[in-house]
């Protein structure tokens, strides 16, 4: 690869997060950035079909074409791991202002539905790899046993795992009439069981992925079981201050007639006793 094309590709590397850090607060920030990782989406699906195109490509050609398939296959998926990294950050970070200023069911709805399709992305990119490992692993086996025949599946799994083998090709190639053969199906094992290698590596790395939306699902649903509760709670406050509320203005309304009758019992007897007192009065 040409150092223009590195540089191309780090560039890509460098801009795959767009995201400036800007607050989500509002919706117009909020809506605009669920926009953009939209997009990147798209970009990143398009990145898993070309990974899977390179794929049969590495794996129909030999030679010099062969490694300029693989090299272009390596930049490839580098980038687009790095992409899947930067969407699930971005991702944690629209769910982080789901809760955040108006318009929330809005906003969970619209992380939901990019959290799913990443989901479904990196669903893709998985088997898309997992295929690839397997094709890989039957070429290998088919070179391993052009030179041992009778080699078992964990002599084949070892050359492949730890890159053993090396003696079975050592004595075929010193051996073996057909030393281009055996010097060619000694080199793809070499090179298949690497890129089985580090397809293994990339399987991990998506695993990883999968776990860490998993958790954002647990978090997102911890966030909104406890504030339902504190709703509740608060709607069940609510309900019993209201009814101490009408507790009170009943014992008020009773309070206020009892007053009143004392009061005009009070005006009886006062009443009472001055007719009483102008009588005594007159008639002395």
């Amino acid at each position: 690869m040409s150092s223009e094309a590195n540089g191309t590709q780090s560039h890509e590397l460098a801009t795959l997060d767009t995201s400036d850090g800007a607050s989500l607060d509002g919706m117009q920030a909020f809506r605009a950035e669920a926009s953009a990782v939209q997009d990147a989406l798209a970009a990143f699906g398009a990145d898993v079909a070309r990974v899977g195109a390179l794929n049969n490509r590495a794996l129909d050609t030999i030679g010099d074409e062969s490694a300029a398939a693989k090299a272009e296959l390596d930049a490839l998926v580098d980038r687009t791991m790095a992409r899947s990294t930067a969407l699930k950050e971005r991702i944690k970070r629209l769910q982080g202002a789901v809760m955040s200023g108006r318009g929330k069911q809005e906003r969970e709805m619209r992380q939901n539905q990019i959290r799913t399709k990443f989901t479904e992305a990196l669903q893709a990119y998985r088997q898309v790899e997992h295929d690839y490992r397997a094709k890989s692993r039957q070429r290998v086996e088919r070179q391993y046993r052009i030179v041992e025949p009778n080699a078992t599946q964990q002599e084949i799994s070892e050359a492949i795992t730890n890159g053993g083998g090396n003696q079975v090709f050592m004595q075929a190639l010193t051996s073996s009439s057909d030393y281009a053969n055996a010097r060619s199906a000694y080199n793809e094992v070499q090179t298949r069981a690497q890129d089985i290698r580090k397809m293994e590596q990339t399987l991990a790395e998506l695993a990883q992925l999968f776990s860490d939306i998993d958790v954002l699902v647990t978090q997102q649903n911890e966030t909104l079981v406890a504030i339902e509760e504190s709703a509740a709670d608060v709607e069940a406050n609510a309900e019993a201050g209201l009814k101490e509320t009408s507790r009170a203005v009943k014992i008020a309304r009773s309070l206020r007639k009892k007053r009143w009758i004392c009061f005009f019992i009070v005006l009886i007897i006062v009443a009472i006793l001055a007719i009483v007192l102008a009588v005594v009065f007159t008639k002395k």
